[in-house]
């Protein structure tokens, strides 16, 4: 195998397919990149059993050919290198050279044979989604989707219906629920559960440039295209959790607050909290203010916000981060947040119409 292509163009393809590939596997050959080339173009593949990701550039291509290269190790080697072309050499015993400029590298490659084949999802739904929108929803929802590997699988997703030209995205793991709606064409009605993990790197590859997105869903995989990549997960199986039940329909306290004075409040306040303990937001609200108060093992924060409560005077303990995340991820100047009380979910949605809805549950106060 011999080509020859763009230094910067093959660097940028596989920074980002480094994302992907698996790591402390025992497959060594996944820790890689497998590279093919043919006439015109070189395709790059990288895939950890669960998703993968494709890209193809333009390169002279001298001899075709496949090697597995070690995907940090390429990325290390072309991010030193100071030329403009680089040429790659592979035989048949694997052995790889690596020119760029007055810089030569000689390395092991891994057999392409060995490599697993990135399946590609049966196109039983295909839709076009506007870059900036998907962008939008998966930020406005990930954070509240379970990281703990030991949780039930589906909270680990999220669950993706579209209904009557409504796109939402729906995210829980148990402590905190989030909510996004959007307006869009399509007329299809089809839902699904796809890995946070997953559509997080996805969308880790929209840019400025990026108009729409190509997205296939099959009954396992769903594959996402634009920019020249395509990028391939499993879906994740099973009935997600009915979650309806657990928003509020009613509320007995009400307060409207200006989004990013109450981040600021929060973020000040939160100071003193360690990441390795699970301190409280003691907040106390009445008819006049808000009064927040953290004190743990290093000091004690105390802040008034202004806001007027509608309801009776009570005191509730909030998680600072889950309460943060759900406000950074409201795009408006205004929300409210809705109460039952101390022992009840926290409800923040818009003033006006449904876009958006975050509920935490509340920590208790000692």
């Amino acid at each position: 195998m011999i080509f020859s292509v763009e230094r910067a163009s093959l660097l940028d393809a596989v920074s980002r397919l480094q994302r992907v590939v698996g790591s402390k596997t025992s497959m060594p050959v996944l820790e890689g990149v497998l590279i093919s080339a043919e006439q015109g173009k070189i395709t790059l593949i990288a895939y950890n059993l669960e998703m993968g990701m494709k890209k193809e550039i333009y390169a002279k291509c001298d001899e075709p050919g496949d090697i597995v290269i070690n995907a940090r190790l390429l990325a290390d080697i072309l991010r030193r290198m100071n030329g403009l072309q680089v040429e790659v050499t592979a035989d048949s015993r694997l052995n790889c050279n690596i020119k760029c400029g007055e810089a030569t590298f000689d390395i092991m490659g891994m057999a392409a044979a060995d490599f697993p084949e990135m399946p590609s999802p049966e196109r039983n739904k295909s839709i076009v989604i506007n870059g900036k929108i998907l962008n939008e929803m998966v930020k406005g929802t990930i954070f509240a989707a379970a990281q703990n590997e030991g949780a039930k699988p589906v909270l680990t997703g999220i669950n993706v219906t579209i209904e009557d030209g409504i796109m939402q995205f729906v995210a829980i793991d148990g402590y905190r629920l989030a909510i996004r709606k959007q307006k869009v064409d399509i007329s299809d009605d089809f839902s699904f559960i796809v890995s946070g993990r997953a559509i997080g790197e996805a969308v880790k590859l929209i840019d400025d440039e990026t108009e729409s997105i190509e997205i296939n869903v099959g009954e396992r995989l769903i594959s996402f295209n634009f920019n020249g990549y395509e990028f391939i997960s499993r879906l994740l199986e099973g009935e997600f959790v009915n979650y309806q039940k657990t928003i509020p329909t009613e509320h007995k306290q009400r307060v409207v607050v200006n989004t990013r004075e109450l981040i600021d409040t929060i973020e000040r306040v939160s100071l003193l909290i360690s990441e390795s303990f699970s301190t409280p937001v003691r907040c106390y609200f009445n008819e006049l203010n808000a009064v927040f108060t953290c004190a743990t093992s290093v000091g004690r924060a105390t802040e008034t916000f202004n806001t007027k409560l509608e309801g009776e005077n009570f005191e509730i303990g909030l998680n600072s981060r889950y309460l943060l995340e759900a406000l950074k991820a409201v795009d408006t100047e205004q929300v409210q947040i809705l109460f039952n009380g101390s022992n009840a979910g926290v409800l923040i949605s818009p003033i006006d119409g449904d876009d958006f809805k975050y509920m935490i549950m509340p920590m208790r106060l000692r």
